[in-house]
């Protein structure tokens, strides 16, 4: 029989007691010693947190809130504007002395609906008493016919169009009221009553709607790889801490998915009509995109902003409001809205220390040093050059810094490459809104923006979680384990022309 010997085995024995190839493992020898050497390094396990908390979401728990759904769709409807305003093109040489044809209400809608009684698409009728404003100049004028669906014909108070310095082109109306003559009913300019040139106005129904979407993400460790001890003392913003490298790697990656559950609401878009994405009525096949329940997409914050909310680039269109300017334009905005005096800023750094320096600029014995008192500050205790918030006109406004804006791995880096299309903050009001739900048959008080998942007894897809696989509890033959996550979700944005996207 004969044995043949190693040739790793240790042969010589080492006189002293010291860490050397030949008797230890080099298991990562990057100087050409590794674990060759006598030296114990100063080890910390510890590892570092160079992010700070890395997470974006906490804005949509700020402002709004979450309610169950049970529905593959939500729908409200919001109020129309009380008064009979329009855009509208002036012929001054028309049917008696002008005529009016209405393009769109004042929010430029072109279907504005029809009365209970003709086919118009206005609400003027005959004797009405207008106001119509073009190019600086007012003229008080009294509807006396109404021919066609959406034509007026008017004959002014004073003088006639042309005297009145109007002339064809476009034009703003407004009815403010009405006259009529002793015994006079509701007729024509001949007297003769008719039930089209003066028929019940209704108010125009304005709905709207929004689809939930699946979000789903899912970790997966090996069953080995979860009994492996690690030198690291890995911690999550979760607060999951130890020495298994899969607690980090499943944390985060829960803590990216909560991420990910706020900057869809902020950022997803409906899909158009005309996209390759699209799902079918069973779910799994893609075909072309539906507008209905079945299509793919839903709309988030910016984009119903966009849609149906007011925009700002500053006055100058630069990077941030460096004067009152802007404010006092946003202002005059909101005025034409809801008025609603309580509105909150989330904004990036470069815009909230724009706002900052306007306010302080505000100070006239700010510039050439400290002014005490009016920062609440002393001589002994550090100068804040910042501020929460600041009241112009009737309105409040509180000032927040916005991590997803300003974060170099989320919306900061993309707003750093494509600067021209960059958002640089939002407006939203605060307090809630009455709104008519469908589902319960009544009107409710809810925030202006909140979320809407679904969820009934059987199921909630809030927020879902749960793990298959050998590890832990076994619930199938996979020697790994695999947490899944799932959530069902959508984005509610009532009165959106009360928020200003700041671009």
């Amino acid at each position: 029989m004969a044995i043949t010997a190693g040739d790793s085995l240790n042969k010589v024995p080492a006189s002293q007691k010291q860490t050397l190839n030949s008797n230890y493992l080099d298991l990562a020898s990057t100087t050409g010693q590794g674990w060759a050497q006598q030296y114990v390094p100063d080890l910390m396990e510890k590892e570092a947190e160079v992010f700070g908390n890395r997470t974006i979401s906490g804005f949509l728990s700020q402002v709004g809130a979450e309610e169950a759904m049970t529905a593959d769709q939500v729908v409200w409807s919001e109020q129309s504007r009380l008064h009979l305003s329009y855009v509208a093109t002036l012929d001054a040489t028309g049917d008696t002395n002008g005529t009016i044809a209405i393009t769109s209400d004042i929010d430029g809608n072109t279907e504005m609906g029809s009365d209970s009684t003709s086919a118009r698409k206005h609400g003027i009728r005959v004797n009405d008493m207008l106001l119509i404003a073009q190019a600086g100049v007012v003229i008080k004028a009294l509807a006396v016919e109404t021919p066609d669906s959406n034509v007026v014909s008017i004959e002014p108070y004073a003088n006639d169009i042309a005297d009145d310095e109007l002339g064809d082109g476009t034009c703003t109306v407004l009815v403010i009221g009405s006259e009529y003559g002793k015994g006079m009913s509701y007729s024509d300019e001949t007297g003769t009553y008719k039930s089209d040139s003066r028929g019940a106005n209704t108010p125009t129904f304005k709905s709207y709607n929004n689809k939930p979407i699946i979000m789903k993400d899912y970790y997966e460790v090996s069953g080995s790889d979860a009994s492996q001890i690690g030198w690291i003392e890995v911690t999550v913003e979760d607060g999951t801490s130890g020495y298994l490298w899969y607690l980090k790697a499943e944390g985060e990656t829960r803590a990216r998915f909560t991420d990910y559950l706020e900057m869809s609401m902020l950022e997803a878009e409906k899909t158009a009509a005309d996209s390759a994405i699209g799902f079918g009525a069973d779910g799994q096949t893609r075909g072309a995109a539906d507008s209905g329940a079945n299509g793919s997409g839903t709309e988030g914050l910016f984009a119903a902003i966009e849609s149906r909310g007011n925009l700002t680039s500053g006055v100058t269109g630069v990077n941030a409001a460096t004067d009152l300017a802007e404010f006092d334009a946003i202002l005059a905005e909101f005025d034409n809205q809801g008025a609603i005096e309580e509105n909150m800023m989330f904004v990036n750094r470069a815009t909230s220390l724009a706002i900052d320096d306007m306010l302080a600029s505000m100070n006239s014995y700010g510039a050439g040093g400290t002014s005490y008192g009016v920062f609440n500050n002393s001589e002994d205790m550090a100068l804040n050059l910042g501020f929460s918030g600041f009241r112009r006109g009737s309105y409040d406004f509180y000032k927040s810094d916005m991590r997803y804006l300003n974060d170099k791995a989320t919306r900061g880096g993309i707003n750093s490459r494509a600067t021209s299309a960059a958002i640089r903050g939002v407006i939203v009001p605060a307090g809630v809104s009455s709104v008519y739900d469908q589902s319960l048959g009544k009107n409710l008080k809810r925030p202006f923006l909140h979320v809407r998942y679904r969820a009934s007894q059987t199921d909630d897809r809030r927020l879902k979680t749960w793990v298959t696989g050998s590890v832990g509890a076994a619930t199938s033959a996979l020697d790994a384990m695999q947490v899944h996550y799932l959530s069902e979700r959508c984005l509610v944005t009532q009165g959106a022309n009360n928020f200003m996207l700041m671009k």
